[in-house]
């Protein structure tokens, strides 16, 4: 398949799954979806490696960090993430993930003492002053609400989306350290999927979240393009195309994607936004675009920083 392609599935794909993630959310506990969408998605990966006759089975030293990318990555990001779009709108949690590409650098630097670019602070300090102007309006909305002795939803919804889009760049690095000991990104996927779910599944019996079995299509059908297309296939398109054209490229997807949830929430959630908000976005997206064009750094650790982002819930 060409990589033209691979790149607009990919594109395509993740850019539909915020939106498809409102589809679940009212009906079943958003944690409790999160351990639907990702059992049934590491499912299909183990199933996929045993047709292709790869065994399944990781020795340790690659599984200690299969549990660390699932707990960052298929835990806290996708749990976070869910319950952020009860509260924001699901174009705008879009936007936030753009940032994995400042965060990123920053996660490396903590943790193996990679040095960040110039360029790279300077783009993160534009893609801030884009964000601000994107929830300028709805900041303002909040604050008299709070005032009023509103209950905070949107802030609330606000710092989930920021701690999920953290979340996904630690996990990102993980995986640095994943494809070390690994070559099998889709078993080390799904083991990595497994225990994120799993770890989940922990946390909803601990809190007592209800396992409910969903009834309408609408979340059937949001459950299986999250599953099946934004957790296999577009992962397999995005691997293939790092392989075929280098991960600064491919990493590109990161800037489409939240274009296209802006464009679905404008069709499928009415959403509009004003002057300012568009503003917002361009400066954001645009400064992820300049940042990317960066040259990379030398890595401190033997860790490919853009190798490592992964741009989708």
């Amino acid at each position: 398949m060409p990589s033209y392609v691979l790149f607009t599935i990919a594109s395509l794909i993740w850019g539909s799954t915020f939106f498809a993630i409102t589809l679940e959310l009212g009906e079943v506990p958003p944690a409790v979806s999160v351990v639907y969408r990702f059992a049934l998605a590491s499912l299909t990966l183990f199933a996929y490696c045993l047709l292709r006759g790869d065994k399944l089975r990781l020795p340790w030293r690659v599984q200690r960090w299969t549990l660390l990318q699932g707990f960052f990555t298929f835990c806290v990001s996708y749990v976070c993430t869910y319950n952020a779009e009860q509260y924001v709108v699901s174009a705008l949690v879009a936007v936030l993930f753009a940032l994995m590409v400042f965060w990123t650098p920053i996660c490396a630097r903590i943790a193996f003492g990679t040095p960040i670019p110039r360029r790279t602070w300077g783009a993160g300090a534009a893609a801030i002053a884009g964000v601000t102007l994107l929830f300028w309006h709805a900041i303002g909305t909040e604050l008299r609400h709070l005032g009023q002795g509103g209950q905070g939803h949107f802030t609330l919804g606000l710092l989930l989306g920021i701690a999920a889009s953290i979340a996904s760049s630690a996990g990102s690095i993980v995986v640095g350290k994943v494809r070390e000991e690994s070559n099998n990104l889709v078993l080390t996927t799904g083991w990595s999927m497994f225990w994120g779910t799993c770890m989940v599944a922990v946390w909803c019996l601990a809190t007592g979240q209800e396992f409910i079995i969903p009834r309408t299509a609408s979340y059937v059908l949001g459950l299986l393009h999250l599953s099946i297309f934004g957790s296999v296939v577009a992962f397999i398109c995005y691997f293939t195309l790092i392989n075929r054209i280098g991960s600064n490229k491919a990493v590109y997807i990161g800037v489409i994607t939240p274009v296209i949830s802006v464009l679905l929430s404008i069709k499928l959630e009415h959403y509009r936004p004003g002057l300012t908000e568009w503003l917002g976005m361009a400066v954001c997206l645009g400064s992820v675009a300049w940042a990317l064009r960066a040259p990379a750094a030398k890595p401190a650790a033997s860790v490919n920083l853009n190798d490592c982002i992964e741009t989708t819930p």
